[in-house]
């Protein structure tokens, strides 16, 4: 069994880790959904951070979202791909961390969400941690306990 006593969550900063918001695929808040579409499609993300112009974080918009959005009462109205924005159909309410939290509050975050934003205390992104970090590390530090 893996034993983690030695390996303390609250004390590693969710920063270690993360990726860069430089290399994180993203769209922004007026983007047609055509284009946020685009991105996911090329990406093979299912969701990507939405931002403003000044890199401030205002929610994500996933591939389901957009669907939806696309659902008329008798068919599917692909014309909303262009006439409405990520803006109009993002999601808001999303859980975020800041920059001196550590990864034991990523880890709640990632419990629901794939990945989270790392923000900074003017609610830029700076980067995102996702699952995959996580699982990187506690499979790190059990290889770090077998040896």
């Amino acid at each position: 069994m893996l034993d983690l006593s030695n390996f303390d969550l609250s004390t590693i900063p969710v920063t270690e880790n993360m990726i860069d918001a430089e290399k994180v695929a993203h769209v922004q808040l007026q983007n047609p959904l055509e284009h946020a579409l685009l991105v996911l499609t090329k990406t093979g993300y299912n969701a990507v951070p939405v931002l403003d112009l000044d890199g401030k974080f205002c929610g994500t918009i996933s591939k389901s979202v957009i669907v939806e959005a696309m659902f008329g009462l008798e068919q599917i109205e692909v014309d909303q791909l262009y006439d409405k924005k990520v803006e109009d159909v993002m999601e808001e309410d999303i859980p975020t961390v800041r920059i001196d939290d550590s990864l034991e509050k990523a880890l709640h975050v990632l419990i629901d969400h794939s990945f989270a934003c790392v923000l900074d205390h003017q609610d830029k992104m700076v980067g995102i941690y996702t699952r995959r970090e996580m699982l990187k590390q506690l499979r790190n530090e059990y290889y770090q306990q077998r040896s």
